[in-house]
Parts: C-alpha cells; sequence; structure tokens
C-alpha cells in the first residue's frame, strides 16, 4: 500500500511558526504532526506501507530528509513530489500520480486521528468522517440507507449529515483514482480556482464505487496555535496512556516538578522550575526558575524566570523575564495581562 500526503500549503494560520518550518514538522508531544499521521494510518492499515509520497512545496534539502526518514522510521520507502502552485486538494494528490496504483491512501498532513477500525481488503474505498455538532463549517458525505456514501456537499447551508470529512481516505483501486484526477485536470473542472478531490470522489460514486464511512474517535487539527496546542495536550494523554516513555534519560532534571504528562526531549535542562501538566520540551532546552504549562516548547531554547501557559515556542527561542525580589502583604493580587 502506498500512502500520499499532500502538504504544499504555508501554514499561514499556524505563523510565525511556520516561517522557518513547514506545518507538518511542528512537533506535537515531541513528535512532527506528519509524523504522528503515518502512525495513525499505520495503525489501520491492514497491510504493510511501500511508499510514502509526500507532496511539498519549496522546503529545502534538510525538510526532504527529514520527510524520507520519517517514512523510514515505519518501514517505507519516501518519495519527494512538488507542488510549485496552489491548484488544489485535487491537483495535489495527481503530483504523485505515479504511485496511484493499487491500494492508497491519501492524507492531508494538518490533522491527526484516534480510530478503531481497520482497513479490510474488501473496501472498495473508505472516507475518514467524525461526527460533529455543527457540520455547516465542513464538507460531510451523504449516505443512503445501507451505509453507503452516495455524495459529498461542501459546508451545507441546510443539514445534509453530521459526518464531517477529516481529509483522510483509502481507495482499493488507486489508478481509477488518477484517471478522474486527470479528468478533472484536462477538462479544466475548476471551484473556487481550484481543481477539488470531493468532484473525482463524486466521480468514483457516480462510476460504481462504493465508499463506506470510517468513523474516528477524535479528529486533532493542527491548524493554528490554539487547536495545535491541544492537539499536544491530547497526544501526551494518548501516549501516558499506552505507558510510552516520555522524559527521556539525556535530560537533566535539577531541583524540578515535571507534573504529568509531560514531553522532556534529549538533552534538556530543567532547573529550579515546575513543568507541566502537557508541556513537551524539545532538545537541547534550557528552562531555569519558571513555571511552565499546557505549552509546546521547541528545539534550543532558553527560557528564565518565565510563567507561561498555553502557548507555543519554537525553535532557538530566548526568552528571559526579570527576576524580582517582593515582599507582599497579607491580601495582596498581582496581575499581568
Amino acid at each position: 500500500m502506498n500512502i500520499i500526503i499532500p502538504m504544499a500549503g504555508r501554514g499561514s494560520r499556524l505563523r510565525p511558526h511556520t516561517l522557518t518550518v513547514p506545518k507538518p514538522l511542528v512537533p506535537v508531544g515531541g513528535k512532527p504532526i506528519v509524523h504522528r499521521l503515518v502512525e495513525d494510518i499505520a495503525a489501520v492499515c491492514g497491510d504493510e506501507i511501500d511508499e510514502i509520497a509526500f507532496v511539498i512545496g519549496d522546503f529545502g534539502p534538510e525538510v526532504e530528509k527529514e520527510l524520507i526518514a520519517v517514512a523510514a522510521q515505519v518501514g517505507a520507502k519516501g518519495n519527494i513530489y512538488h507542488q510549485t502552485e496552489p491548484l488544489g486538494t485535487a491537483h495535489a494528490v495527481l503530483c504523485a500520480e505515479e504511485k496511484l496504483d493499487g491500494p492508497c491512501v491519501v492524507a492531508f498532513a494538518d490533522t491527526l486521528f484516534k480510530a478503531d477500525f481497520k482497513i479490510n481488503s474488501d473496501d472498495e474505498g473508505i472516507l475518514w468522517v467524525k461526527q460533529i455538532d455543527d457540520p455547516s463549517a465542513f464538507g460531510v458525505v451523504k449516505m443512503n440507507n445501507s451505509g453507503t456514501i452516495v455524495d459529498f456537499v461542501e459546508k451545507p447551508k441546510n443539514f445534509v449529515s453530521d459526518l464531517a470529512m477529516i481529509g483522510v481516505y483509502y481507495f482499493k483501486d488507486g489508478a481509477a483514482l488518477k484517471r478522474e484526477l486527470n479528468f478533472l485536470v484536462e477538462n479544466n473542472i475548476i471551484k473556487g480556482g481550484e481543481y477539488q478531490l470531493p468532484d473525482a470522489l463524486r466521480r468514483l460514486t457516480e462510476q460504481g464505487t462504493k465508499f463506506k464511512p470510517g468513523k474516528v474517535e477524535e479528529w486533532l487539527d493542527c491548524g493554528n496555535k490554539e487547536v495545535t496546542v491541544y492537539t499536544n495536550q491530547r497526544v501526551l494523554e494518548f501516549d501516558a496512556a499506552k505507558h510510552k516513555k516520555l522524559i527521556s534519560e539525556k535530560a537533566e532534571l535539577i531541583n524540578s516538578v515535571i507534573l504529568p504528562p509531560c514531553y522532556i526531549g534529549d538533552f534538556a535542562r530543567i532547573e529550579n522550575s515546575i513543568i507541566g501538566p502537557h508541556v513537551s520540551v524539545g532538545a537541547n532546552s534550557l528552562i531555569t526558575n519558571s513555571v511552565v504549562e499546557n505549552t509546546i516548547v521547541q528545539q534550543h531554547v532558553t527560557l528564565k524566570n518565565a510563567n507561561i501557559c498555553n502557548s507555543m515556542i519554537g525553535n532557538k527561542v530566548t526568552y528571559i523575564e526579570k527576576a524580582q525580589n517582593l515582599s507582599l502583604g497579607d491580601y495582596t493580587e498581582i496581575k499581568n495581562g
């Protein structure tokens, strides 16, 4: 089985964290988003993953090298393809059309999920969906009485379904998908200036492909800072529940309290601080005399005298607050911000 991961977008909603690093490589729980996405897909695949095609923009050789390494960690070969113009989701998948052969999964790299279903070799197609309260802001699937998907509706004004598509798709026949994607491009079928993947899905459905919903238990977005911090919180909880080792033996903890779940990377040094819960600290970071809660701290960061909550701190940041010598009387309140 092949996996195609379109990830050429600029990640503008997550700036400034995506100015130097593409969004799928931003870490949550100590691992890049795209790494966790690949693991999520591997967990529901019945077949071995052969190749992973990453469709990217001009991210540079270091990013490409890291993506190849992500594929290798699940035993797959990594391939790099480029989308040089923002021409839509269908066009992005088609950039890796040579990998659309046999069973394949298409997964957009700004979402994570938890699911307990498995892909069956008899399934013609599966669309990962999540039941939501307000479907009007999402693309949803419409089903018949037998539970087969018969249509795809983008941001319905009137109620059609409460099953939102989360951006992960399985196709038993990748070549059929490639044919329909090429049909859209060759016939210039465009919506909003872009070639849209749901138009290819609709054509496959009309020609007899039976798609069924794969309902996920949890859908985690990584689109902006707030939801990415929440996603970090949830993946730390998932990893802790599985008794995964989250604190590196190479980390140095001195006179500090770690409130789990927290991830502490290699050669991080935590001194005279309270960290957690729900904090990820990247490798080679230094935190002293600080309190940090529900925050992503990336690599090579220095924090001193800081009180931080619900935040994201990028790579190689230095944040030093002035230490204070105080004498406060009874019933005093001091509030910053």
